[in-house]
């Protein structure tokens, strides 16, 4: 053969996993089927099955694009007039108009009955798992829902943020079905602590208007119709709706500064802003701004850990579908016994958190009606969100093993999922303030003691190391109580989350409950994933997580 004669391929591609197929994430997921039928929320599984089939398909596809093509902020037009507009790909239009239209933001509101808000729990987690940076507009404006609820004057935005509609355009919410509302709480100089923010609202001639003069370092969903804000009132700090457009139609005084330049969360825009004399209108007593909004912190904290769980359960299914095709050393990944301790573990991490994830959707989901849920809802919302994120960026990195460099690499999911991660467990306060939340609650509110005490005391005679783990606990929190040691409220939270877990897995009967308590409540538990005792069946483990296809 001449040389000019020789092929110039030099590979043929073969031993790769195929393209990850569209799947209906909600059939697919057995461990969320079955927390939504015992949490209450059965009665909406037709509206939960298609959405799964619409966030594993289209949805799913959209979010690469969404995350390719970022916002762009416009603070001027071509004549120079002051614009402030956030323009986004039509990818990121299409997946709110999908999520706003089956609920996502607002079935809760819509359907006000028992189980509504353990479903739209569920919409959320099948949402996230497709896109994750929309989920922040749709759970501002769902969370926003009982805040304006409370002036009547505020019935039309209440309304029409629980509406099943979404309208993009930058008009008078008037002329709109649908609305989204955002969130600008924190200043440069505070973060987390609100009460030092130093934007002014000046009283106005009209009941209930404002005035308001200062910025916000963090100005959540920059193109949405009204935020709620804290600001400094002549009797302290106070919750208020600062809307976009007044209604004569006309911009309201707020200046877009820039865009965040963040680690993840592309396709979503968050910015800095200015008011320069916006006008607002109060919620709530003057002074009273963190006691208004309390409602809607348990409720974004909710979604905050249905947004780790979602991200722990894409990645999960990410590994599986390439370990399940991809083979080394004459076997295919799956069937090799270390990589199927690592994947089976990952497993049970991801169904421990989303049913506990669910478990407390039911508290807030009855906490109108049941007292004990409502003060178990008060503590378990901090006890979540701060383990259930805390567990999310680690659980993802560890997927992104199972492919190796395919798991590094931007036309993989991984990457985009391994930046968004660590989003939750900043959002709506970092671990170090949930963790003094759980002490407060715990040494302050005996309610929520006792509500959380008695929740793991349903758990008890079902498994032996769960009974001991759960005596020492008891143990703990009594000496925890009597001295509120705050440089042990970590290691506090900690034992508690998993123990809700490891009870929440043992009441339902699941079959991974064992396996997750022995990996889990030992004196010693295993530093990394894929320590699981050689003797737990990690094949039917793996066959519950994804089933093959």
């Amino acid at each position: 053969m001449s040389v000019d004669a020789a092929p110039f391929e030099t590979h043929v591609v073969f031993n790769q996993p195929p393209p990850f197929p569209e799947r209906n994430l909600w059939r697919d997921d057995m461990a969320l089927r079955e927390a939504v039928a015992r949490e209450g929320g059965d009665a909406f599984a037709t509206a939960l099955d298609d959405y799964g089939a619409l966030a594993g398909g289209e949805l799913y596809r959209l979010g690469f694009d969404a995350n390719r093509h970022r916002p762009l902020l416009r603070t001027h037009d071509a004549q120079g007039h002051r614009i402030d507009t956030v323009d986004f790909h039509p990818a990121w239009h299409r997946l709110m108009d999908a999520a706003k239209a089956h609920g996502v933001a607002g079935l809760s509101w819509q359907h006000p009955r028992p189980g509504a808000h353990v479903a739209r729990a569920a919409l959320s987690f099948l949402h996230h798992q497709a896109e994750a940076g929309s989920s922040c507009p749709l759970t501002m404006t769902h969370a926003a829902v009982p805040v304006l609820r409370r002036e009547p004057a505020l019935a039309e935005w209440a309304a029409k943020a629980a509406a099943p509609h979404y309208d993009p355009r930058d008009v008078p919410i008037a002329e709109k079905a649908g609305i989204t509302v955002g969130m600008g709480m924190t200043e440069k100089q505070g973060g987390s602590d609100v009460r030092s923010n130093r934007t002014r609202a000046t009283p106005l001639a009209g009941e209930g208007e404002y005035a308001l003069v200062g910025h916000k370092w963090f100005f959540s969903a920059p193109m949405s119709d009204g935020w709620l804000v804290l600001a400094q009132a002549p009797g302290g700090l106070s919750c208020f709706l600062l809307p976009r457009r007044l209604p004569d139609g006309s911009r309201n005084a707020l200046r877009l500064m820039r865009l965040k330049d963040k680690l993840g969360d592309w396709a979503n825009a968050s910015s800095e802003v200015e008011f320069c004399g916006a006008w607002a209108r109060r919620i709530g007593e003057e002074g009273r701004g963190v006691a208004t909004i309390i409602e809607m912190v348990m409720l974004t904290r909710l979604d905050c850990m249905l947004g780790a769980a979602a991200e722990m359960r894409m990645a999960l299914a990410q590994a599986l579908h390439h370990a399940r095709h991809r083979s080394a050393f004459g076997r295919r990944l799956v069937e090799q016994p270390l990589m199927a301790n690592v994947l089976a573990d990952l497993a049970l991490e991801s169904e421990a958190s989303t049913a506990l994830a669910l478990r407390i959707a039911r508290a807030v989901d009855a906490a109108a009606r049941d007292p004990q849920e409502a003060a178990f809802a008060r503590v378990a919302t901090a006890i979540g969100k701060f383990w259930i994120c805390r567990r999310a960026a680690g659980f993802v990195n560890e997927a992104q093993e199972c492919l190796g460099g395919a798991g590094y690499i931007e036309e993989s999911m991984l990457p985009r999922l391994y930046r968004q991660a660590p989003l939750n467990s900043i959002w709506e306060g970092s671990g170090n303030v949930q963790c003094l939340d759980v002490l407060r609650a715990l040494s302050r509110e005996p309610q929520s003691r006792q509500a959380l005490l008695r929740e793991l005391e349903q758990a008890r005679g079902l498994d032996g190391a769960y009974d001991v783990a759960f005596a020492a606990l008891q143990r703990r929190l009594d000496d925890t109580v009597a001295v509120v040691a705050e440089a042990t409220a970590r290691r506090v939270a900690a034992s508690l989350a998993i123990l809700l877990q490891a009870a929440t897995l043992l009441r339902a009967g699941s079959p991974v409950a064992c396996a997750f308590i022995a990996s889990r409540l030992a004196d010693s538990a295993p530093p990394a994933y894929g320590m699981l005792d050689a003797t737990v069946s990690f094949a039917d483990i793996l066959e519950r997580a994804w089933p093959s296809a």
